[in-house]
């Protein structure tokens, strides 16, 4: 066997050692998107993908960096990183379609009058429709509503305005589906999270309408539209990470393609 070539090695090392640190910056994204999103962070666990992500890339930047460093002990670990390197950028690939796809449906619709838009679960893809409608998401979803106090926010701002100036107040997504119950229901408004239920058996075709409780910690956290409006923050907030994962996956396949041909150079000086 010759000599391992000092450039070629010293290339792959530096290469390693960048995806070593790209690796780490993105755990810290996914964790820091997971742990402090003001809104969405009662669905952090739709950023697991991008913490595994950053997990496996850094285990296959310490697996070529080894390979690198101790290819005279150990040869064939720089083919194994090579061949982990490119099932990372398929899947990163296959993700990142698969988030575009998803996130393409859904959006809010403008009310007459109304300085809020509201939401239908129908209109999402039925992915994200069936990641809300699993109970055991929609329970842990619906917990972390409840202890966020954001209705509680709602009423403490607006608890004593009118029915026609609260209808015109800028609602986020998660105080209008959540917080009160869905348009049309019948119900006569007392304060941002009290409506009396006096015509509701009238419109008892809306599932909504009985899902309404005037209890604190139940409110319309249990209403399809409550659903609709933590996909929207959801699907707003994969379309940034979505453009995030292109940008890595970019990287990610010049790095490999400067890698491959390291290697390769490697594999020349031996023959």
């Amino acid at each position: 066997m010759s000599s391992f070539n000092l450039t070629n090695d010293s290339l792959l090392g530096i290469l390693n050692i960048i995806k070593f640190l790209f690796s780490i910056t993105i755990l810290l994204i996914g964790i820091l998107l997971s742990e402090n999103a003001a809104l969405t962070d009662c669905d952090r666990f739709f950023y697991k993908p991008l913490i595994w992500f950053g997990v496996f890339l850094l285990l296959v930047s310490v697996t070529g960096f080894i390979g690198a460093c101790f290819y005279d002990h150990l040869p064939r670990m720089l083919w194994v990183y090579h061949v982990l390197m490119f099932l990372l950028i398929v899947a990163g690939i296959i993700f990142t379609i698969f988030a575009f796809a998803v996130t393409n449906k859904g959006g809010g619709r403008l009310l007459l009058g109304a300085g809020y838009k509201v939401y239908r679960l129908g209109d999402y893809s039925n992915w994200l429709q069936n990641r809300v409608n699993n109970n055991r998401n929609w329970n842990k979803i619906k917990t972390c509503l409840v202890e966020s106090k954001v209705c509680s926010d709602l009423y403490s701002k607006y608890w004593d305005v009118s029915f026609n100036k609260f209808h015109q107040k800028p609602l986020n997504p998660i105080q209008t589906g959540c917080c009160k119950p869905p348009n049309g229901c019948g119900f006569t408004y007392v304060n941002p999270t009290r409506w009396v239920e006096e015509n509701w058996q009238v419109y008892c075709e809306n599932p909504d309408c009985r899902a309404w409780e005037n209890d604190q910690n139940i409110l319309c956290y249990n209403c399809e539209s409550c659903k609709a409006e933590v996909l929207d923050n959801i699907k707003h907030s994969w379309k940034k990470v979505r453009w995030f994962y292109v940008i890595c996956q970019m990287l990610l396949i010049i790095m490999y393609a400067v890698g491959c041909f390291a290697f390769r150079n490697i594999l020349i000086d031996e023959s």
